[in-house]
């Protein structure tokens, strides 16, 4: 149970880090780009905060191999964010207007695939 808080908490991290990606990237990326962008910023965080934090001393493998084996299993969780952030993103204005609302929905539509394959499969 320490682990999945101390996974939550690293997630509100990345909610920041996601959020403020987002906003900045939008007008120039368009919306939906900005959230993969903001997406591959917030995993990169996790991963590194999850590393050093929440799963210490797990997953004996050289740094890169894992950054990637994360952002291969968080594409599972990244399928469920993106469909969720869109949805939201289409069809609820105010979730177009701050894609904050968008963000949140998907970060909780990832969270426990993410939390699960990362223990299974990264940090074991």
């Amino acid at each position: 149970m320490e682990d999945f808080i101390r996974f939550g908490m690293v997630g509100a991290v990345g909610f920041v880090v996601n959020v403020a990606v987002v906003y900045a990237v939008r007008g120039i990326a368009g919306l939906y780009a900005g959230g993969v962008i903001a997406w591959v910023a917030a995993a990169s965080t996790t991963w590194w905060l999850n590393r050093s934090w929440t799963f210490r001393g797990r997953g004996e493998s050289a740094m890169h191999h894992q950054w990637l084996r994360f952002l291969a299993v968080s594409s599972v969780g990244f399928a469920l964010y993106y469909t969720a952030f869109s949805l939201l993103a289409a069809y609820f204005p105010l979730c177009h207007r701050q894609p904050v609302f968008a963000v949140l929905g998907g970060v909780f539509a990832g969270m426990v695939s993410n939390f699960t394959l990362s223990r299974k499969l990264v940090f074991k």
